[in-house]
């Protein structure tokens, strides 16, 4: 038998099927404090719904990503906890601008 390596074919989902996430640029040095903040506002299972996600670390901002239905949520969660939300954006280039 011959060991030659198989490209796997990446499926991709339709436009429809996928996430709509919005990138927020956060005020704040570590990720953990954002994730407590999310955790003690909302709980876990709303930290599951919003599906947060560690992007980037620009310095002393942090970028991550929510999905779009719970915004709203997780921007007062970081608020209640004093975390400044610099910008939000539904790509990331958009972000840096």
């Amino acid at each position: 038998m011959e060991n030659k390596k198989r490209k796997q074919k990446k499926l991709k989902l339709k436009a429809s099927a996928r996430d709509n996430r919005r990138y927020l640029l956060v005020n704040e040095k570590s990720n953990e404090v954002i994730e407590k903040a999310i955790l003690d506002y909302i709980g876990i299972l709303g930290f599951a719904k919003a599906g947060y996600v560690f992007v980037d670390k620009d310095g002393n901002n942090l970028v991550c990503s929510v999905k779009r239905e719970s915004l709203n949520d997780v921007r007062a969660a970081l608020g209640m906890m004093g975390i400044r939300v610099e910008n939000v954006s539904g790509t990331l280039r958009g972000l840096e601008r």
